[in-house]
């Protein structure tokens, strides 16, 4: 796979590189985890591995041989030798053939899968890009234009995954640790108060602006550092909240109001800036049987 455009952030993911929080590595993998694993389905991926792109998608030409390959996540317009294909889906690809991808209607994060095995070593254990430890994918860094990729082997076939619609409504959180230390009116405004979506994001986090100036004076300004997880809602000193997603570093100082549940972080990955989010608390029993409804 020859690449002529790679947009910003293309990376290559897999499951993710879990046990090494405690070194200062995250665990890295897809930001839409459910949306990988389908694109593997669509591919009839026989290994882990595969890439994601952001908005501004990208365009590689097959070099060599042939393969399969699927794609979800998101919303885009794929194209393979300028003829225009379902989105998700998946086709058959052979040498010379080019694919392009560019941005729908909605969604940050897409998936490119292939029936065989992205060709980069593995890093700790995985496949997974971190660009802050400069680990895995391709020399620890997003893909540019002009790198290549083998894909080796073949796949078990491809076939259709389920479709799953654009969900709606409030993001699901649990409290955190630290919700106690806020104010008791306050955390009654937290729940339902609408947030929005800025243009300040990346795998690391997503800042988040508070209109109805839910923080605006909290005293809270920071805390000893302790171990944090994707989908934290760390309150920075000024009151900004920030949602911490896949490549978030090891610890943080500032207090967690709460953690978006696992069943709903991909649905908070796809959300564009502009995009309004209101946050509704549930139990850590209810979460779980949330996240069992929603697998794979």
């Amino acid at each position: 796979m020859l690449f002529e455009r790679a947009g910003p952030l293309t990376t290559i993911q897999d499951a993710g590189r879990f046990g090494y929080l405690g070194a200062g590595i995250s665990a890295s993998g897809p930001m839409d985890q459910r949306a990988y694993r389908r694109a593997g389905v669509w591919a009839g991926a026989t290994g882990g591995g595969g890439l994601e792109f952001t908005q501004a998608g990208l365009d590689l030409v097959v070099a060599e041989g042939a393969c399969d390959a699927g794609w979800d996540g998101g919303d885009f317009v794929l194209a393979v030798n300028d003829r225009l294909l379902d989105w998700p889906g998946s086709a058959h690809l052979q040498e010379g053939d080019r694919l392009s991808i560019r941005p729908g209607a909605h969604g940050n994060y897409g998936y490119l899968r292939f029936g065989g095995r992205i060709d980069v070593p593995e890093a700790l254990g995985s496949q997974s890009t971190s660009t802050r430890a400069r680990l895995g994918g391709l020399e620890g860094r997003a893909l540019r234009t002009g790198d290549v990729l083998t894909v080796s082997g073949e796949g078990k076939g491809r076939r259709p995954a389920s479709v799953v619609p654009m969900e709606a409504g409030d993001v699901r959180f649990i409290w955190g640790i630290h919700a106690d230390f806020f104010a008791g009116d306050l955390r009654v405004r937290f729940n339902g108060a609408p947030f929005r979506i800025t243009r300040t994001l990346d795998r690391m986090g997503v800042r988040l602006q508070d209109e109805s100036k839910v923080f605006e004076g909290a005293s809270i300004l920071s805390l000893v550092s302790e171990p944090v997880l994707p989908g934290d809602i760390q309150i920075l000193g000024d009151g900004t909240p920030i949602v911490l997603m896949r490549d978030h570093q090891p610890t943080g100082g500032y207090p967690r109001i709460g953690t978006i549940i696992a069943a709903d972080l991909d649905r908070f990955a796809q959300m564009r800036p502009g995009t309004p989010v209101v946050f509704a608390p549930v139990t850590v029993d209810h979460a779980h049987q949330l996240l069992r409804r929603a697998a794979p």
